[in-house]
């Protein structure tokens, strides 16, 4: 019976020490150390008033007060409410240089039906990172076409297989995520857009859920703030970390935009992002462009907790590995007791063997709070 298989999987998961639970919320007074709210803008209870009083509420012409609305209640395809929509869509399109906006329910949604579409495409192969997002993988997974993996970050074992697989596909699509979700380093669009130079059939594609809103001008991304933005076809950009909101965008061309609209079947079938959510995302990210004080103290946060971790290289994202799930979740537990909240991630979210603690920093965490963390990272070692 079904039931005796869900059974011996759940046994499987609890002996091996992978079970999850739906965690309950933060106690109070603890630190919280696994929010991906990067620049405290989820917690500034004045931007949410200042928000609720003004852009809350459209003004039509009879200076009738009318309230954006809470839902969709269609697919955007059918939606009857896109005004809110199209005027994100608009300012991401004048923020990130002219290129097309389009809106997507999730990153999620948006890296499963692009990849897939992409993937539909006659004599097309997807290559990507080893340590890309869950929703790639499953992008990849859903597609018509085959798909190759390099090491992570090693752009010569990339170049070796571009130059295999160049001779037997048009299309090469390479998908990287521009800083890791787990390990929060980054990757180097310089080496990427030398290789889709060097390969005229190749398309780049990078997602920067974890870089919007921190890194970059004006907290728009690594790719934007590089020389040759124009070289990286897809950028896709998450509104529900840094940005405190909801949904996901791809930054591409007119072309892509369309095309994206008549075949991302996430996009097609989905009912669309409330009116509202989109009308927050707007006033969140024109405060986000200046918002430098905030990204320079989590500069600051992320060079010490990052170097009392051991790291080279210093990032909001700080992975303390573990090497097993019973060590990782000892020593997230010893963090608890020091009023620390930081989550031991396990596999299958990383390899077996890395599992980790996976500390997220956020501009708003108390210099205390900070200093006890990295007090207590030493007495993990």
């Amino acid at each position: 019976m079904i039931y005796d298989y869900i059974d011996g999987v759940l046994d499987r998961l609890t002996a091996e020490g992978n079970f999850r639970t739906l965690p309950e919320g933060i106690e109070p007074g603890m630190a919280d150390f696994t929010t991906n709210d990067y620049l405290g803008i989820a917690q500034r209870q004045d931007f949410a008033e200042e928000f609720m009083s003004t852009a809350f509420i459209n003004f039509r012409e009879s200076f009738t007060n009318h309230l954006t609305p809470f839902t969709s209640s269609a697919s955007r395809l059918l939606c009857g409410h896109p005004s809110e929509h199209i005027l994100l869509e608009q300012r991401l399109s004048e923020l990130y240089g002219g290129r097309a906006a389009l809106l997507f329910n999730s990153g999620y949604h948006a890296n499963t039906g692009l990849i897939a579409a992409l993937g539909s495409l006659r004599s097309t192969l997807i290559v990507a990172d080893k340590l890309v997002h869950a929703s790639i993988i499953d992008g990849m997974k859903l597609a018509d076409a085959p798909s190759r993996r390099f090491a992570h970050n090693n752009f010569d074992h990339l170049a070796r297989i571009l130059e295999k697989e160049s001779k037997e596909f048009d299309n090469l699509i390479v998908v990287v995520e521009s800083v890791y979700s787990m390990d929060g380093d980054r990757t180097d669009l310089d080496a990427l857009v030398a290789l889709k130079r060097r390969y005229p059939g190749m398309l780049l594609y990078v997602d920067e859920a974890h870089a919007v809103g921190v890194c970059g001008h004006g907290g728009l991304g690594l790719c934007y703030s590089h020389p040759d933005f124009e070289d990286i076809d897809i950028v896709i950009g998450t509104m529900g970390k840094a940005l405190a909101s909801t949904g996901a965008y791809c930054i591409c061309s007119e072309r892509m935009r369309q095309f994206a609209v008549n075949r991302c079947r996430s996009l097609i079938f989905s009912t669309a992002l409330p009116p509202v959510s989109c009308a927050w995302s707007r006033f969140v990210i024109d405060k986000v462009i200046g918002m430098d004080t905030e990204r320079q103290r989590l500069g600051r946060i992320s060079a010490a907790v990052s170097a009392a971790a051991g790291l080279n290289e210093p990032s909001h994202i700080v992975p303390v590995i573990a090497g097993s799930s019973a060590k990782a979740m000892e020593w997230s537990a010893k963090l608890a007791d020091r009023g620390l909240k930081v989550l031991p991630i396990r596999t299958p979210t990383v390899p077996p063997g890395t599992e980790r603690l996976r500390i997220s920093l956020s501009a708003n965490v108390s210099d205390q709070s900070v200093n006890n963390l990295i007090q207590a990272l030493g007495s993990l070692r």
